[in-house]
């Protein structure tokens, strides 16, 4: 009896087994989870401001591309005789008082703010975050050594500084680019400085450095990846800041040299006509505020994507939000 008994429990075992090895593909569905990325692109597109900011800059940069077909006028060249008209259907900015298109130079001079923008977020990368992690992971004197030399730098006030650097260097885009970057390389320094000593402390670093990692690999494995979400946000700012300091300087003459199109160089030749041709100064205006607004709305957006905490706080509000319009 026992025997019959075990013997038929084997058999319905073995025919349920059959069974589920046949309609588990068809009948058991697949389970997706979202990445980190996915839901991070997801807060950010539900962003109104972050997205317009996105879409803005990115017509920046294809305009400063497609600048050769958008207009075809020279932005150097000189014609007199149509110095100072009006906007119209032939010149839709304005020309200059040279006779230049101000639209041509306005499209040329976004190639020449955008690259030093992005090449000073790259200097200011290359070096700033190295720094602030090695003197946020290795405390002692090299947080101390590494950190005065910071302070000192950031004694100075920023736009002083980037005009010493460039006095001392000469006009030139390339040191232009170098002393802004020097100006931001501190700033960053110590916002990675301050998120790697949080950082450290953390479980899963101590658990990591039990377990026999390398400080290298606790750094770059553990460490880096979870602060990047301040790091990416003060990059969004280091380069709207550039634009900025990149117009100042090619305000005051040693930045981008002339005739070659800038935005800061064409406010500063605007300022002799702003009664007679008030187009000169408006257009350049209203692109650097154009370009400035739509990085940092993307950097309000990135900052609040990359934050968990942030989309609970959101989903609390709408869920309260939708509790009292309910009950209502």
């Amino acid at each position: 009896m026992a025997f019959s008994i075990r013997e038929s429990a084997t058999e319905m075992a073995v025919n349920f087994a059959n069974d589920s090895d046949k309609t588990a593909p068809d009948e058991i569905p697949t389970v997706r989870f979202a990445t980190g990325a996915r839901l991070a692109s997801r807060q950010f597109l539900r962003n109104p401001a972050a997205t317009s900011g996105l879409v803005v800059l990115a017509l920046l940069c294809l305009a400063a591309i497609a600048a050769p077909w958008i207009s075809h006028f020279d932005p150097v060249q000189i014609k007199l005789s149509a110095k100072l008209q009006p906007p119209s259907w032939e010149h839709f900015l304005g020309t200059d008082h040279f006779g230049r298109d101000v639209l041509s130079r306005l499209l040329y001079g976004s190639r020449t703010s955008l690259s030093i923008g992005l090449l000073v977020v790259a200097f200011s990368t290359s070096f700033g975050v190295p720094i602030g992690m090695v003197a946020g992971f290795m405390r002692g004197h090299v947080e101390n050594g590494l950190m005065r030399l910071m302070d000192a730098f950031l004694t100075f006030p920023p736009l002083l500084l980037a005009v010493t650097i460039v006095g001392l260097l000469g006009p030139d885009l390339r040191n232009v680019m170098l002393a802004i970057g020097i100006v931001q390389v501190p700033v960053l320094a110590r916002i990675v400085r301050a998120c790697t000593l949080s950082a450290r402390e953390e479980v899963y670093v101590v658990a990591a450095s039990a377990l026999g990692a390398s400080p290298l690999r606790i750094a770059t494995r553990h460490i880096l990846r979870n602060i990047l979400s301040p790091i990416v946000v003060q990059l969004t700012i280091g380069f709207s800041a550039a634009i900025i300091a990149e117009a100042s300087l090619s305000f005051l003459g040693l930045g981008t040299q002339p005739p070659n199109p800038s935005w800061g160089r064409d406010l500063a030749d605007a300022r002799r006509y702003m009664a007679d041709a008030p187009w000169l100064f408006l257009s350049p205006t209203a692109t650097i505020m154009l370009a400035v607004l739509s990085i940092n709305f993307i950097g309000d957006g990135l900052r609040d994507a990359l934050d968990p905490r942030s989309w609970r706080t959101r989903a609390r509000t709408a869920s309260v939000k939708g509790v009292i319009t309910w009950r209502s």
